[in-house]
């Protein structure tokens, strides 16, 4: 399942954008994920949605999203379906539920102000809401399967029954025979942990055949009403407890299938897995990449001389590391330690890519600003401190090679290191000192100077 870059953008080009044209639909939305405070304008599958905060002019405002709308590719319908196929993978990758209310369309945007509904939303800073690498649904069954994964996790907490079904709904159309729809819930179950896990077994502890009984007292006792048959009565306590404990095990099964069934991963699964260097596969023969992932080490003189961009996510290059060459310094156990030079031959900065697990890791320690034929102006200065105090502050570097991909290294996690100040005071302060002493040679030929 593809799984690419996805540009995001903040700030005033967010509202550049959105003045750059007419006809918008916005739809309210309910949610539970960690919503972002300011507007943000996310690219995904060919389209560009735009993201509501829930600050505006230091007011809370209702979160929403934002789609071009025109009858020339579909009008309001195709607009607001892909809302909805937007809003069920962004709730399955954040691990919540994003729900639409409600949705007006118009030639300029708008926020939606229709009926409240219930709604858990948190709000993360102005450039911490993530969703990169969210997946591409490009299977039907898949976007059903995760349409009824939304409609889930929205009902629950709020109508269990419905919850219970629409989580029964992800797995139930996937199989044409009901018996092999059984058989993998039977065989599923064990997989089951915590909370889902411990129901299991007290259902087993009173001789139930788990599969059945979710079947049978769960999926239709809710669907359907027969004064003979098994029901979920509303008004018998026992009946809404059962189906509250039960709904757990049905939702932990969709989950399962979700994820290992149909390959569709979240935020969480895709950290651990994602191989970061994949994007740069076509600078390397498949030869030395099957050396490298295997932990031997290859060619890859093919590496060297490449011209790469260094940035932070989401903002993209750092002025001044715009056209970085890459030197490969040492291959070994599958990692290939590089440093990249600037065009003035001032700054350096070491990477480590580590092919066997795909990783890039950033080396602080080793990089720094150098004097040789030329000396570190204030540019250069600006360029370096922002780069080691950002990635220090947990900022997410990123580096491009030509039309490719960005590439993602990982957080840097200090050791025996503190900062005393923000990474803007800190980069601050390193050209205050530069100016202080610009009057000075640096000291030694090669010195570096953070």
């Amino acid at each position: 399942m593809r799984t690419p870059y996805i540009p995001h953008t903040f700030g005033d080009e967010v509202h550049r954008k959105l003045r750059s044209r007419s006809g918008w639909l916005t739809a309210g939305v309910a949610s539970s994920i960690s919503w972002p405070s300011l507007d943000v304008c996310v690219q995904y599958a060919g389209d560009e949605y735009f993201l509501l905060g829930t600050e505006r002019e230091g007011k809370e405002s209702a979160p929403g999203i934002i789609i071009a709308c025109n009858e020339s590719s579909g009008g309001a319908d195709e607009a607001i379906a892909k809302v909805y196929r937007f809003t069920s993978i962004l709730s399955w990758f954040q691990g919540g539920y994003v729900d639409v209310s409600g949705y007006m369309w118009g030639s300029h945007p708008a926020i939606y102000g229709g009926r409240t509904v219930y709604s858990s939303v948190g709000s993360a800073g102005a450039k911490s809401f993530n969703c990169n690498h969210m997946p591409i649904i490009e299977d039907d069954n898949v976007r059903k399967a995760l349409a009824f994964w939304r409609e889930g996790k929205r009902l629950d907490e709020v109508h269990d029954g419905y919850a219970f079904l629409s989580f029964y709904k992800v797995i139930e159309p996937q199989f044409k025979d009901g018996r092999i729809r059984g058989k993998w819930i039977a065989a599923n179950i064990d997989k089951l942990t915590d909370r889902a896990a411990k129901r299991v077994a007290e259902l087993r502890a009173d001789g139930v055949d788990v599969a059945n009984h979710l079947y049978g007292s769960g999926r239709c006792a809710v669907a359907h009403a027969s004064l003979e048959g098994e029901i979920v009565d509303p008004d018998i306590p026992a009946d809404r407890t059962r189906l509250s404990k039960d709904l757990v095990i049905i939702e932990e099964l969709a989950r399962i299938y979700i994820r290992d069934e149909l390959g569709v991963p979240d935020a969480r699964s895709l950290h651990r897995t994602r191989d970061r260097l994949t994007p740069w596969d076509p600078l390397l023969p498949a030869a030395s990449l099957d050396f490298l992932r295997s932990g031997q080490s290859a060619d890859v003189s093919r590496l060297d001389s490449q011209s790469v961009s260094v940035g932070l996510w989401p903002d993209g290059p750092i002025p001044g590391l715009e056209r970085m060459t890459m030197h490969v310094d040492a291959v070994d156990g599958g990692v290939v330690r590089t440093v990249l030079i600037n065009e003035r031959k001032t700054i350096l900065l070491v990477f480590f890519l580590d092919f066997k697990s795909g990783r890039i890791h950033t080396n602080l320690e080793d990089g720094g600003l150098f004097s040789g034929e030329q000396e570190p102006d204030e540019t250069d200065v600006r360029a370096y401190a922002t780069f080691f105090y950002k990635v220090f502050g947990n900022g997410v570097a990123e580096l491009r090679c030509g039309d490719l991909e960005p590439v993602d290294c990982e957080i840097v996690i200090p050791v025996n290191m503190m900062m005393t100040k923000s990474p803007d005071e800190a980069i601050a302060d390193s050209l205050e000192a530069f100016r202080l002493r610009r009057g000075c040679p640096i000291q030694g030929q090669g010195s570096r100077d953070r």
